[in-house]
């Protein structure tokens, strides 16, 4: 098996995994394998999109049927809240 070292852990979350692997019965270790493994399932149960892909998914069911085209290439400018 791999091994991975993970410094600078802040002292309060260090000791918020201590009681989380107590409280489930593991060493912080063990919990922190756990907390990994969940975090790689979820994060593959989920398909990649893309928000244009969200986006159309969304207006396909009231009626959507052209392609939303691409906006690359395009500068993003944020929007002005001056009065």
């Amino acid at each position: 098996m791999a091994q991975l070292v993970v410094r600078n852990i802040e002292k309060k979350v260090k000791e918020q995994l201590q009681r989380r692997a107590a409280r489930h019965g593991r060493s912080m270790e063990g919990e922190v394998r756990d907390i990994l493994r969940d975090a790689v399932k979820e994060e593959a149960a989920v398909p990649a999109r893309g928000l244009g892909t969200a986006i159309a998914s969304h207006f396909r069911k009231i009626g959507l049927e052209e392609d939303i085209p691409e906006l690359r290439g395009f500068e993003i400018k944020p929007p002005s809240f001056d009065e």
